[in-house]
């Protein structure tokens, strides 16, 4: 017997698995979803092993939770209780029809916005300031998108004019513009709980009524980088220590030349990874730990 003996896999992603009705035929055509976070992990576009345990249900406590601080636009979130087999890890949800934008903002420059910023003082063709550092600042939030890759697959930095051409001009608009309120939201509230959201990226949908909806998952360590405020204002090596996988990219690349089968991660680094997405989920909404 199945475990979900109601629902069928109809997608396989690098950490969600989403289901459809049984009695439905494809995803395209599906009334309603069931998004089952696990406990996988990815890093430089690939599926990594071993899971990190619990990973999957923080994760959908964080989303849910930020989902539930936004009332200015609408979710993807129904109602329906999910299934009892995978109730703390799974949401039921509405079909979209997902935007092929990944919707990114950034406050601070770190990751690939710094390392485009080394080499031309840009990030995603947004000039900025001479002179900044790795995790400094910057001036006022901006809105970095890129690509959508498939698994196994890396997204792309793009230009707003490139999001433009992919979605017009007043849907582009409209979607950097409610990022930008998301995360600038975001990071207030993150402050209030002694963090700094330094970067996300969220994505939209359109549902069967063409209205804009925010679906996927929302600001959690899988799609955001949260730092200590406290560390960060002392200003010591440990300043950008992020609560998500970080550790897992730092370790990955000091022991795989992204070439081949990466190495399996060993259990210092699980159970590390493991504790930082518990205390963040502690830190935001008081469980987890």
């Amino acid at each position: 017997m199945s475990l979900l003996p109601d629902w069928t896999l109809a997608y396989q992603g690098k950490v969600r698995d989403v289901y459809i009705p049984k009695e439905e035929s494809s995803i395209a055509h599906a009334s309603k979803l069931l998004v089952v976070a696990s406990d996988r992990v990815s890093a430089f576009d690939v599926i990594l092993s071993p899971d990190i345990p619990g990973k999957g249900p923080a994760l959908t406590r964080i989303s849910n939770w930020w989902m539930g601080r936004f009332d200015f636009l609408p979710n993807h979130l129904l109602a329906e209780a999910p299934p009892a087999e995978v109730a703390d890890r799974a949401v039921v949800a509405r079909p979209l029809s997902m935007l092929p934008v990944e919707c990114v903002v950034r406050g601070f420059l770190v990751g690939s916005g710094w390392k485009e910023y080394a080499a031309n003082q840009t990030v995603c063709g947004i000039a900025l300031p001479p002179g900044l550092a790795e995790g400094d600042p910057l001036p006022e939030p901006i809105f970095t998108p890129a690509t959508k890759a498939a698994v196994g697959d890396h997204d792309e930095n793009i230009s707003f004019s490139a999001v433009e051409q992919l979605l017009g001009q007043e849907q582009a608009a409209t979607v950097r513009d409610l990022s930008l309120r998301i995360y600038r939201d975001a990071q207030a509230i993150a402050q209030e709980k002694g963090l700094l959201l330094a970067d996300t990226k969220m994505e939209f949908g359109l549902d069967a009524d063409g209205a804009l909806t925010l679906g996927d998952e929302l600001l959690t360590p899988d799609s955001s980088r949260y730092w200590d405020a406290e560390n960060y204002a002392a200003g010591g090596p440990d300043r950008l220590d992020s609560f998500d996988k970080q550790i897992i990219r730092n370790w990955l690349s000091e022991n795989w030349d992204q070439k081949g089968s990466p190495p399996e991660l060993p259990p210092d680094i699980v159970l590390t990874t493991q504790k930082k997405y518990a205390e963040l989920e502690a830190r935001l909404i008081g469980v987890g730990e």
